[in-house]
């Protein structure tokens, strides 16, 4: 039930068109509607793996998080979807999936809780160039 639940919501997300405010984020947001994460939560700017993560606050727990790489350069959308919502089958609609409709591969994968994100959730990563080129060491 959970996998069916994550592909709706992977593939929801994938054809979802953008809700995004008027910010401009291929290069990472200075300003507007998304904050850097590490302004207001105990995380570092730079998660590895990851990325600088920024987010419109009012979206959280699920976001999107929008990534950005070494190089300041968006690589992927992120949701974190807490697992409680997902074996409540709750519903999650038109999820931005960020200014780059492409998306390349999704990854998704179990996080016990983290600052921001406390509750046991999944990482659902929606990369919008290859992971691999991605600079996310």
């Amino acid at each position: 039930m959970i996998r069916q639940a994550a592909l709706a919501l992977t593939l929801g997300a994938a054809l979802a068109l953008p809700a995004l405010a008027a910010d401009n984020v291929e290069k990472a947001p200075s300003g507007g509607a998304y904050k850097k994460v590490s302004e207001f939560v105990k995380l570092p700017d730079f998660l590895p793996g990851l990325g600088t993560l920024y987010v419109q606050p009012s979206t959280l727990p699920a976001g999107p998080f929008l990534a950005y790489d070494r190089d300041n350069k968006l690589v992927s959308t992120i949701y974190m979807i807490p697992l409680e919502d997902m074996q409540a089958q709750k519903k999650f609609d038109a999820l931005a999936v960020g200014p780059d409709q492409t998306v390349k591969s999704v990854s998704m994968y179990y996080n016990a809780g983290h600052p921001g994100v406390e509750k046991p959730h999944y990482h659902v990563v929606l990369w919008h160039v290859p992971e691999d080129q991605a600079k996310l060491k």
